[in-house]
């Protein structure tokens, strides 16, 4: 079969919700994937930052296969002998005194809105039904019908409606915005320290630190979305870290799982956590051995190979060189640690072309976001020379790309 029979299959069976480049990957080891053709490629998306680690890490792959061999899945109606131990170790790694596992970032995110809720009614007396909950005009949060209704991109609404109520959507940035939202009814402010989906948007300096304050003036919870931009993804542990902010409750997921497998978290005290009670909330598949066992270890390669160390080092690096580019098309590069964003003027025709010029002539796979802006998302494991590649091949692009 050739890449023409893979896209006509996928044409014909599969619901048209993405748009991929037209490359089809059968391998992949580090930060390398090769095609069905046998070329080789330097992965520079990583899976959205779901591949922090690389992929098929050594040491993940092995835990996988040795759990694998042993249990892969009890639902939570019995106990394993890995959930107790991971929920330990990620407590212990974040500072949070309890975790709620799920599979997914939407799920993780769905459960930090029931918990913010929650918490709402019975710690901060709301009345029944009538909690609040404070997003950013630009948020990416996940698909559900809840989430996309607090979306301010229409495209991920149409035809989507009617949606969940009791959101309240501010300009990300702006905590004077934030703190003119909060009325009586207000349990939570939502926010991504960093707004990947919507461009790399960095707020300003010291605005999760105000935001912050602003929260524990009003009582109010603050959630970090950090599912994208957290466990090393920005040159620090997480993002808020930055701010030396310690959100109220923590949401994890992609890279969580060492790219081999689907786990996310929520992160919170006793005080919010402790309020579900059995049958409450729940998923057959959170916490299954199989996933805490890769998770276990991910966490382990993440700091024996001190991840967020070379992703600060490394992304200052690679951030300098990209804003040496001179480029008509260029607007602005800007993002923190290794993950960047280079937004291109509108004359430049979209970012798509650049892309799928960076696949064909570069062998570099990245991708487009909203429009023009192209989003450079590296494995945390890459070196020097491996951005050195990069970097010649995007500036070559840049200066042949009519």
């Amino acid at each position: 079969m050739d890449i023409k029979d893979f896209r006509v299959l996928e044409d014909i069976y599969s619901a048209n919700i993405y748009s991929p480049l037209d490359v089809v990957i059968t391998k992949g080891k580090g930060v390398w994937v090769w095609d069905i053709e046998g070329k080789k490629y330097l992965d520079f998306l990583s899976a959205y930052s779901a591949l922090n680690h690389g992929h098929c890490h050594p040491r993940i792959i092995k835990a996988l296969e040795t759990q694998a061999k042993k249990l892969t899945l009890t639902s939570r109606a019995f106990r394993n002998d890995q959930w107790p131990f991971l929920a330990k170790e990620l407590c212990d790694f974040t500072g949070y005194e309890m975790v709620l596992p799920m599979n997914t970032g939407a799920e993780a995110v769905e459960t930090a809105i029931k918990a913010a809720r929650k918490w709402g009614y019975q710690k901060k007396g709301i009345p029944q039904d009538k909690a609040e909950i404070i997003v950013c005009a630009n948020n990416f949060h996940g698909r559900t019908v809840t989430i996309v209704g607090f979306s301010t991109e229409p495209l991920y609404k149409r035809d989507f409606g009617p949606f969940t109520p009791g959101f309240v959507v501010v300009p990300f940035g702006e905590p004077e915005a934030l703190e003119a939202a909060i009325t009586p009814n207000t349990a939570a402010f939502m926010v991504e320290p960093i707004q990947a989906e919507a461009g790399i948007i960095v707020p300003p300096e010291g605005y999760l630190k105000k935001a912050k304050e602003i929260c524990e003036e009003h009582n109010v919870l603050f959630i970090a979305d950090e599912i994208q931009t957290g466990l090393g993804r920005t040159g620090k542990l997480f993002a808020c870290d930055y701010d030396n902010v310690k959100p109220d409750i923590l949401i994890l997921g992609k890279s969580l799982g060492g790219g081999c497998w689907a786990v996310s978290a929520v992160l919170s005290s006793r005080e919010v956590l402790g309020l579900f009670k059995p049958r409450e909330h729940g998923s057959t598949f959170g916490a299954n051995p199989l996933a805490c066992a890769v998770t276990r270890e991910a966490i382990r390669v993440l700091q024996d190979e001190n991840m967020v160390e070379n992703a600060a080092r490394l992304g200052k690096y690679f951030l300098a060189k990209l804003k040496t580019l001179k480029n008509k098309y260029i607007e602005e590069v800007r993002g923190k640690g290794l993950l960047i964003g280079v937004e291109l003027k509108p004359e430049a025709g979209g970012a798509r072309r650049f892309c799928e010029a960076l696949k064909d002539q570069g062998l570099l796979l990245c991708k487009e976001t909203h429009e023009n802006i192209i989003r450079f998302a590296p494995p945390l494991i890459i070196k020097e020379k491996e951005l050195n590649w990069a970097f010649k091949r995007i500036k070559n692009v840049f200066k042949n790309v009519k």
